[in-house]
């Protein structure tokens, strides 16, 4: 699989083409597109029950079942990840990202309307924001993630975050690649405290997508947490850590 500086990213979901303009030029990371987030979409299609060449048996046909589901995507960026759920049948999904990266993810859902037949739903959402996030009426079944742990600093608020948004029942979705050693390190930890983690093994992964440094992870909350005194994160309610 290679990646590549081209300014704009073709990616096949559901038999149809996603054209995604990135801006590797701009200070902000999300106007970039990540191999994570390509990984991950190519990992439910690879398995989605909408996919003819699905192998049989499918493990994963419950989880990436998405009729009737709700959805929101944290740190959406261009909106890759987002699309390609929406395309395989997570038809009620919010976008979500910070206020400098909107353009970007606007305009690359103008670009794609076409293919998408529909304006999909955006929302500005800085993670740990509980107003921003009573906003979107949280929980929703499945939460999607991709390439979002890089900087220490929010890592408490995304993992709250993602604690608030997600449903009891439901799941987070989430494509990873290391980035920082120190917010890699803290994400795990504070993860395992309130998260069920299941790695996706690699030959499972879309084998044109499989890259070796890139991986897929499904959370589930853990039933009956109590918060941890360290991290202070609780399952059903957010909580403002101290720095």
């Amino acid at each position: 699989m290679k990646f590549t500086d081209s300014p704009v990213i073709e990616l096949v979901v559901n038999n149809t083409t996603l054209l995604i303009q990135q801006d590797n030029k701009t200070m902000h990371v999300g106007t970039s597109v990540w191999p994570a987030s390509l990984v991950l979409v190519k990992f439910a299609d690879h398995w989605s029950h909408l996919n003819p060449k699905t192998p049989n048996p499918n493990p994963y046909s419950d989880l990436l079942n998405f009729n009737d589901k709700r959805g929101v995507e944290l740190g959406t960026g261009c909106g890759v990840a987002g699309m390609g759920l929406y395309l395989l049948g997570l038809t009620d999904v919010y976008l979500t990202d910070i206020a400098a990266v909107m353009p970007a993810l606007k305009h690359n859902l103008k670009k794609n309307k076409p293919v998408l037949k529909k304006s999909l739903k955006t929302a500005q959402l800085y993670w740990g924001n509980s107003a921003q996030i009573t906003a979107l009426s949280p929980p929703f079944d499945v939460v999607i993630a991709a390439d979002v742990v890089y900087l220490e600093n929010t890592v408490r608020p995304l993992v709250e975050t993602m604690v608030e948004m997600v449903s009891e029942n439901g799941v987070v979705l989430l494509g990873y690649q290391l980035r920082s050693p120190e917010a890699d390190k803290l994400f795990w930890e504070v993860s395992a405290e309130v998260f069920e983690i299941e790695k996706v093994p690699h030959e499972d992964l879309h084998p044109e997508y499989n890259y070796e440094e890139t991986d897929v992870y499904i959370f589930r909350k853990k039933k009956n947490n109590i918060a941890d005194e360290n991290t202070g994160i609780q399952p059903t309610r957010m909580v403002v850590l101290d720095e």
